[in-house]
């Protein structure tokens, strides 16, 4: 238990240092162009991550928590089965849960009822560090389903899952990071990892764009799904969602209630626009 608050505490610290890191990063190797004003998406995309942190504090870890517990007590999923050193289910168990992830993701995009919530984290108008905590409280509350099933199936140790934990903060910011690459070395990190460059495809307004590079961590997973998309200038890719392009859509309170409305045409620019 005392490793357990250890690794938590480190976590915690290690991911804030990263995201101030990126945060600086990008502002002095930019990507793309800002649209919008940085001060009132930090108030949007901060005022939504509040919300969506306490669910997960007091939702969604205390029941990952517990699926883990109980998977270990009665040895019920699947490393749990297989007899194998632990540096080997260390491994597997890494890149299951992060192939399940990018099920959960495109499940996301692909279920109405899942993207009206996801689809808050997809209208923001520009693409930083800050996007990656941005996220609506119901898509997060509603992957408590996928969480239990997932740590249970898997039979994930509780070390596994908290470093995997670390590894996938740490890139969500950083894919959803502007920071500009230099394009040979965007492209040799693309071979394994998500880089800003992929995820930004990931953001465009072009809904065949959008439903593509579903991938967390490794990009390998939609290398073998053929869902990766790339070669795609970055000045070509405008962010955001065409039916939420307007910047009322995009104030806290409006994201806040998004998924409670009658859906705009997510594809469609406004008729005033």
């Amino acid at each position: 238990m005392e490793l357990t608050n250890q690794m938590r505490n480190w976590t915690v610290t290690t991911v804030l240092v990263f995201l101030l890191l990126f945060f600086i990063l990008e502002r002095l190797f930019p990507l793309r162009a800002p649209r919008r004003p940085l001060l009132h998406r930090l108030w949007v995309n901060g005022g939504l991550s509040i919300i969506t942190f306490a669910v997960a504090a007091f939702l969604v870890r205390p029941a990952s928590f517990s699926a883990i517990r109980w998977s270990s007590e009665t040895h019920f999923g699947l490393l749990q089965w297989l007899k194998m050193p632990f540096w080997l289910q260390a491994i597997a168990g890494f890149l299951l849960m992060d192939l399940s992830f990018y099920y959960w993701h495109r499940l996301n995009h692909e279920v109405s009822f899942l993207w009206r919530f996801h689809n808050v984290h997809h209208l923001d108008p520009d693409l930083d560090a800050s996007t990656g905590f941005r996220f609506h409280f119901g898509e997060v509350g509603l992957s408590v389903f996928f969480r239990v099933a997932q740590v249970t199936l898997l039979g994930i140790p509780i070390q596994i899952f908290l470093f995997y934990e670390l590894v996938f903060q740490l890139e969500t910011y950083f894919h959803h990071s502007n920071l500009r690459l230099p394009r040979a070395l965007d492209r040799a990190v693309n071979v394994f990892l998500v880089t800003p460059r992929m995820h930004g495809i990931h953001h465009s307004q072009i809904r065949k764009e959008t439903d593509s590079n579903y991938s967390v961590i490794f990009s390998f997973w939609d290398r073998l799904h053929r869902t990766f998309r790339s070669g795609i200038a970055e000045s070509e890719v405008k962010i955001g969602v065409p039916g939420y392009s307007d910047p009322e859509s995009n104030s806290f309170i409006n994201a806040l209630i998004a998924p409670f409305r009658k859906q705009s045409e997510y594809w469609c620019l406004p008729a005033n626009s």
